[in-house]
């Protein structure tokens, strides 16, 4: 008996080493209950256990409750006399056993669960004989309306034949032409099909409200509201206005690039968005008769760059660019487009080439997502369905060689405005960076203090934004809505982007004061729910960046302090 007590006193003294005892962790957002911790704890003013009596660890003794000054314990006997263990809750140990069994028994977890299989049984079979007896009340009604219907019919037959009075006008007028042909004697008769079909449509009805809401598939790149394509509702009114001042304004001998710009500042149809966008960025000049031979002309001349430079890939000089161009390509979105063999033999030749031309800043990672949107701009010259579901290397040979060079030299005129971005230290990036956070200092002063607060600096998520231009933020068919305007907005990659950044950022002002530590705001900065985004989106995103860029943009020295 001795040995028992001693045991037990050992494990009372030691009761962190107790086998199965619940240890906190501390800093998790829900820390593990144990309820012989918490069965004595006092309760908190509204009823919750203080945290102060729920976290005692083992071996920290809380003071006695005596007001004098403790007696100071002499032997470790008087010492364990006088002081609380905190894990001893007057049960013992065969007592803790009993529980744990007790919760653990078997028999008692499969009564549980065959009670809630056979509620949810009986429950089902509710649910059966109501539905059965609804039909039923259904074909009940359908039966009688339809005998009514005959009699009066017969009624009508033997009255015109007896001649009692009633016109051929006024039998004409009790019934109607259906759509197929034959005359409908009232309203109530033409929608009634047989009862089957009444009690196959309630079926079809209930299991239709049984099954849970499935949110409509968004293509990559079709869900605009400017686009007319196969699986997208058709053009609205205005939407086809828009695309007949496009048409005009295209047609003329002498494009107005103001009025260009002006026009695609709210968006671009598809049908005209590739020469739009090739005008807008410089490629093509505004004069029609020149058109043809410009574009015949930097063809040849982009193919000339690969016959003389991509041979070189290989060599000792350029095997590393080439070979991280050739890494990086696989990771771009969508991947059901730059996966396909043709399209990475492709983007791997812009990108070398724009590389081995620019050896300032030379190939940089991020620069090989600039070339997505132009090359599937470029591809919808050729095909009407949607580009994630279209094999590249089924276009004609001569198709292939114009989309690659025309999306050589957008993507080339484009980092013609940026390319501080690229070079070494990437000091465009930097200026940018710092300019958001003083913008956004200004506008949403609760979000920068927020973000201050958490020591989250806007280099850890911004820089992507900058270097990327938000292409790893926003689905494909955004980016390409979003590009419209910044073709049409002078300076629009360069400087109407930082506007843009500080309107989506604050957008997210509410899930970002939610989050209460530096891991959450990262994560949620770094994977923001834009994928359904579309049209609407983005054009409210625009509207309220150049509301800032009116606001700020003539006046720097406005957002600093």
């Amino acid at each position: 008996m001795s040995s028992d007590g001693n045991k037990k006193q050992f494990w009372k003294r030691n009761a962190a080493k107790v086998p199965g005892s619940i240890q906190h962790v501390y800093g998790a957002q829900h820390p593990p209950f144990d309820p012989l911790l918490h069965a004595n704890c006092p309760l908190g003013v509204h009823g919750t256990v203080s945290v102060s009596s729920s976290l005692i660890k083992a071996g920290n003794k809380p003071p006695p409750a005596t007001p004098g000054k403790p007696k100071k314990a002499t032997t470790f006997q008087e010492f364990e006399s006088i002081t609380s263990d905190a894990w001893d809750v007057g049960d013992d140990d065969d007592e803790l056993l009993a529980m744990a069994a007790q919760n653990l028994n078997i028999e008692v977890v499969m009564e549980t669960a065959n009670k809630v299989i056979e509620n949810h049984s009986k429950q089902q079979e509710r649910q059966r004989l109501d539905d059965t007896t609804e039909l039923d009340q259904r074909e009940e009604e359908a039966q009688e309306e339809v005998a009514a219907e005959e009699e009066e019919e017969e009624e009508e037959e033997e009255d015109v034949e007896e001649g009692d009075g009633v016109s051929p006008d006024a039998s004409l007028a009790r019934s109607s032409p259906s759509t197929d042909g034959r005359l409908v004697k009232s309203h109530s008769e033409a929608p009634i099909g047989s009862p089957k079909d009444a009690a196959g449509e309630h079926a079809a009805l209930h299991r239709q409200r049984s099954l849970p809401h499935r949110p409509p598939v968004i293509p990559l790149v079709a869900r605009m509201a400017d686009q007319n394509t196969s699986g997208t509702p058709a053009m609205t009114e205005r939407e086809a206005s828009r695309l007949d001042k496009f048409k005009q304004l295209l047609a003329g001998p002498n494009t107005d690039l103001e009025e260009l710009r002006k026009l695609s500042w709210s968006g671009i149809p598809r049908q005209v968005r590739p020469i739009a966008w090739k005008l807008l960025s410089g490629y093509l000049p505004a004069n029609a008769e020149r058109r043809d031979s410009v574009l015949q002309r930097k063809r040849q001349e982009y193919f000339g760059f690969i016959q003389q430079y991509y041979d070189s890939r290989n060599d000792e000089n350029h095997q590393d660019t080439y070979r991280q161009i050739h890494i990086d390509i696989p990771r771009m979105s969508p991947e059901s487009l730059v996966l396909q063999p043709k399209v990475t033999e492709i983007f791997e030749r812009i990108l070398f080439i724009w590389a081995i031309r620019h050896p300032a800043s030379g190939y940089v990672q991020g620069i090989n997502d600039l070339v997505t949107p132009f090359f599937v701009v470029f591809v919808f010259e050729y095909i009407e369905e949607e580009v994630e579901n279209f094999d590249v290397s089924s276009l004609q040979e001569e198709a292939l060689r114009n989309i690659e060079a025309d999306s050589f030299w957008c993507m080339s005129k484009l980092l013609d405005g940026i390319q501080d971005n690229y070079t070494f230290a990437q000091p465009g990036i930097q200026r940018k960076v710092k300019a958001l956070e003083e913008l956004v200092s200004r506008i949403d002063e609760s979000v920068h203090r927020h973000m201050q607060q958490y020591e989250v600096e806007y280099l850890q998520f911004a820089f992507r934004w900058m270097n990327n231009l938000l292409m790893r933020e926003l689905p494909l068919r955004c980016t390409i809505r979003l590009w419209d305007t910044y073709q049409a907005e002078p300076e629009g990659f360069s400087h109407f982007h930082l506007y843009v950044c500080a309107a989506f950022l604050v957008r997210w002002r509410k899930e970002i004061l939610e989050e209460r530590d530096f891991q959450g705001l990262m994560i949620l900065l770094q994977n923001l729910p834009t994928m359904h985004w579309g049209n609407e989106e983005v054009s409210v995103l625009l509207a309220e960046a150049y509301r800032l860029k009116f606001a700020f943009a003539d006046a720097p020295n406005h957002y600093k302090r």
